[in-house]
């Protein structure tokens, strides 16, 4: 593995020298005054090697050009058919901004480049089919379809491709797409003379070493890393502190709508409201809500404040719901820059779509991630000497001394700090655990089987176990799962007389489904329309009936009229409306490195100045109350019928520990400070965490086995229990090391 130190002028020089003259021309086009150190060094160390490259940039650093212009150069002569470039990114919209990049300049050199995904025009690829060649735009999903469905085709048109260039390797760390993804990879070098160089692309990847091994998995150490050395713009933030009213069940209803209970109570999210109209009107910004439900919710209020000033509404809702054509005019509405837009979204705007230059960034709840918060921040201060604008608005409970300890330590406020100390650190944590191992391989069998018509099954091992996502599936567990798979309570599979495994009617009409190529799940789901224009959906799960409120999409409907035969859901617009419930998200985890830096800033005694002044009294509370149990000295505390265990560890340790202390007989609610065991005292507790203790020591201990929901992914039922046991015992080994020594801590 090599990081190259920042070009010189000659360095910039001479590599805009070695690209292809068409290029050099439309450089000049372009108005260029000179290459970005990261886009000279890209050139020479693709033109100077064989290697695979992983670019580390900021947003908007040219990171598509770094990888194209010496991508381009290398393949502009080439006249054999398969496409030679494979671009392969997470989102289908990253696509489309990708093309809109790279069409002009292609052209210009005749190179052909095409969008490879559902929404693409089929004119292309039957064209592409016919004479395949240039650059293939495409996703995960997209190449899955085409080996399972077109394998001959999958053969001429991906096996020798020159490069595959994956735009936002960091999404790809974490989640069954990337051990989809990479088993594709591995896939597509299978059936190639030539396996393609990797070119990897990303913005924010706090373990660069795990980010080479992902992308060449048998050997990380031969991978070129190039990471942007760039100045960070000046940081302007406020963390903004509110407070719930007492005794509050939803922080997220409507305003005056009929899912408020006190519909007369003002809520954290109205004050929230008022302070985002009146801050960011007349400009384009950015507001993560974290969740669908908040997003909507938030977006509903700034609506009604832009309809009662009399004023044009700038606020959008944007999130994986809406539909394609509402979530790209909003898009198109930012890019354009002609309107002052802000966009309510969850993470759908987090990754590289191009929305230009965005003047603040805002995120209501305190964050969880290092990771999300730099890529959400990297969208501001992107033009030089512009600075880069922040805004945390975090919501506590309302407390008095008898609300709970947990409550009256202000977690969100002090996680608010702890998280900006760690980003002025540059502190960003690594990616975590992947659950959805054993469904994403029962879901790649499949598949393979499928594009090989039928398969021995020494081969499959070999094509998926080796390195890369499922190396940690031996033979033997390998071969344990192909019999459970063919068993009679699953038979996906059978095996004919000569050993040829082949797919059973199960999993024939398993892998016919056309949600069959994402591993993720597709939930039921209801469409909402409008005079025939689709808003979006919602999950099955919302209640609906006839003239029932509902606000989606940043506006309120009545439903008028409902088709259960195609869960299509007439809507017209409405003064009221409910909020809905959308399919629960799960929660960033928090690394160990933010949980240590919480308790830190609890023992602190300074006031960071970008606080207002309802979070400086809310995170002098979370410091009085910390002092007043003396947290700085005890970690088990009692509370009434509850017992408190503060362990001060990252979300996956805690975890594991709740899991260990369950088989003690102590089953607890797991939170960001540690554990809360119920109806419990400390008479009780100690003797079981001394036993804890001991282990590792006297003897093992099977945590796995008081682990609720063990099998994870989409074929989570499909897995064989004692195979998800140990692969969970296998991918928490660390965390179940520290057993003992944090339950001697306690």
């Amino acid at each position: 593995m090599a990081m190259n130190s920042p070009a010189s002028d000659s360095t910039l020089e001479g590599a805009y020298h070695r690209v292809h003259p068409t290029i050099r021309r439309w450089i000049h086009d372009q108005g260029w005054d000179e290459l970005r150190e990261i886009q000279a060094r890209t050139i020479l160390a693709v033109l100077d090697s064989d290697r695979d490259v992983l670019i580390a940039a900021a947003t908007a650093a040219g990171k598509t050009e770094a990888a194209f212009l010496p991508i381009l150069t290398q393949v502009a002569d080439r006249r054999a058919l398969g496409f030679s470039v494979l671009y392969i990114s997470p989102l289908k919209a990253l696509i489309n901004d990708q093309f809109k990049r790279l069409d002009e300049l292609c052209a210009s050199m005749e190179i052909p480049v095409l969008k490879w995904h559902g929404d693409a025009p089929q004119g292309d690829k039957k064209r592409a089919l016919s004479k395949p060649q240039g650059v293939a735009l495409i996703t995960p999903e997209s190449i899955e379809a085409m080996l399972t469905r077109r394998p001959g085709d999958a053969k001429r048109l991906l096996s020798s491709a020159d490069f595959i260039v994956i735009d936002e390797v960091h999404s790809f760390l974490q989640g069954p797409r990337g051990l989809h993804l990479a088993s594709l990879l591995r896939r597509i070098d299978a059936m190639s003379t030539q396996p393609a160089r990797r070119v990897g692309l990303s913005a924010t990847i706090g373990d660069l070493f795990q980010a080479a091994t992902w992308l060449r998995p048998a050997a990380p150490e031969t991978v070129q890393i190039l990471e942007a050395k760039t100045d960070s713009p000046e940081l302007k933030l406020q963390i903004r502190g509110y407070v719930e009213p007492p005794e509050l069940d939803d922080p997220d209803h409507a305003e005056g709508g009929a899912d408020a209970e006190q519909v007369s109570s003002r809520i954290a999210l109205d004050d929230i409201a008022d302070h985002l109209f009146k801050t960011l009107r007349g400009a384009n910004n950015l507001v993560f809500g974290g969740s669908r439900r908040t997003v909507e919710s938030a977006a509903d209020r700034l609506r009604r404040r832009s309809d009662k000033a009399d004023v044009p509404n700038e606020f959008f809702p944007h999130h994986g719901s809406l539909s394609k054509t509402l979530r790209e005019e909003l898009e198109d509405r930012l890019k354009d820059g002609k309107l002052p837009t802000t966009a309510i979204c969850t993470s759908t705007l987090e990754l590289g779509v191009d929305i230009g230059s965005v003047k603040s960034v805002a995120q209501i709840g305190a964050p969880r991630s290092l990771s999300s918060l730099k890529q959400r921040l990297g969208r501001t201060g992107r033009r030089r000497g512009v600075p880069s604008v922040l805004r945390i608005y975090v919501r506590e409970p309302n407390i008095d001394r008898k609300s709970g300890l947990i409550d009256r330590l202000r977690p969100n406020t002090i996680r608010s700090v702890a998280v900006i100390q760690l980003l002025l650190d540059k502190f960003v944590e690594p990616a975590g655990q992947i659950p959805e191992v054993a469904s994403t391989l029962i879901h790649q069998i499949l598949s393979v089987i499928a594009e090989r018509g039928g398969i021995r099954a020494r081969p499959l091992y070999d094509l998926l176990c080796g390195p890369g996502p499922f190396a940690s599936i031996s033979v033997s567990e390998f071969a344990d799962l192909l019999r459970h798979l063919a068993s009679d309570a699953i038979r996906f599979i059978e095996q004919s007389n000569d050993g040829l495994i082949m797919l059973a009617e199960k999993g024939e009409h398993t892998v016919q489904s056309r949600s069959f190529f994402a591993v993720f799940e597709s939930a039921e789901e209801w469409r909402l329309t409008i005079e025939g224009k689709t808003l979006g959906t919602l999950p099955i799960s919302f209640p609906v009936h006839k003239d029932g409120l509902v606000v989606f999409a940043g506006r309120r409907w009545i439903v008028n009229d409902i088709d259960e035969r195609t869960n299509t859901l007439f809507v017209a617009p409405h003064p009221g409306g409910v909020v809905p419930r959308f399919e629960r998200a799960d929660g960033e985890r928090l690394h160990d490195r933010l949980a240590a830096e919480m308790r830190n800033v609890y023992l602190s005694n300074d006031e960071p100045p970008y606080l207002d002044d309802k979070a400086k009294e809310l995170l002098a509370e979370g410091r009085e109350t910390f002092r007043e149990f003396e947290l700085d000295k005890r970690r088990v505390i009692e509370e009434e019928r509850d017992l408190h265990l503060f362990l001060w560890r990252g979300s996956q340790a805690t975890a594991v520990f709740g899991a260990a202390a369950a088989t003690a007989g102590l089953p607890a609610q797991v939170h960001d400070l540690g554990l809360t065991l119920a109806k419990t005292t400390e008479a009780e507790a100690l003797p079981k965490l001394r036993e804890l203790s001991s282990v590792g020591r006297s003897r093992p201990i099977q945590v796995c086995d008081f682990v609720e929901n063990i099998a994870a992914g989409k074929f989570r039922e499909q897995v064989p229990l004692a195979l998800a046991r140990t692969l969970w015992t296998r991918q928490n080994a660390a965390e179940l090391s520290i057993i003992s020594e944090i339950a001697r801590e306690l």
